[in-house]
């Protein structure tokens, strides 16, 4: 018996139909396919699920990236995420200050955040000590990137990811 998963790649105009038909409850979050499709096996994209980041914190993002399959999680939640993910418009400021800081202090390499009020994507990456941010931790380099920009993951540094592929 064959229990592989299988993800339908929808259209742009099938997503915004099944929401039309109140398929998708509003607010509820769909997974970032132009993110699946640029990273290669060996990666697992969860949504809004834990990420064990240390002893004192499990957040939920709104995406993650993580190496193996479901299979590696079935006991324990990943520690160690490649990329974080927050879609964002009223949390903006929470999530660039204390979700942004939880994130560097365990060392996660690359957070982004999906901006719906500007419509850009907030790449950050690089963490270092930080004393003025919430958990002493703060990414040093930040970038804004427009629907017509391209962003490449350090895990797919080859992949080329169009921004507005990542925005509703």
């Amino acid at each position: 018996m064959d229990t592989r998963v299988r993800a339908k790649r929808w259209s742009r105009l099938e997503y915004e139909r099944l929401v039309h038909l109140g398929v998708f409850r509003p607010g509820e979050r769909l997974e970032l396919e132009a993110l699946r499709g640029a990273l290669g096996p060996g990666w697992l994209i969860r949504t809004q699920m834990p990420v064990a980041l240390d002893d004192e914190s499990e957040p939920e993002p709104d995406v993650s990236v993580v190496p193996g399959s479901f299979r590696d999680y079935s006991h324990a939640h990943p520690s160690r995420p490649a990329l974080l993910v927050e879609i964002a418009e009223s949390s903006l400021d929470f999530d660039r200050k204390d979700k942004g800081s939880l994130y560097a202090r365990a060392r996660v390499p690359e957070y982004w955040i999906v901006n719906l009020a500007e419509r850009v994507l907030e790449v950050y990456r690089e963490s270092g000590p930080d004393a003025r941010a919430a958990y002493g931790w703060a990414y040093l380099h930040a970038v804004r990137l427009g629907p017509e920009d391209h962003v490449a993951p350090p895990i797919a540094p080859t992949s080329r990811i169009r921004v507005s592929g990542l925005l509703p």
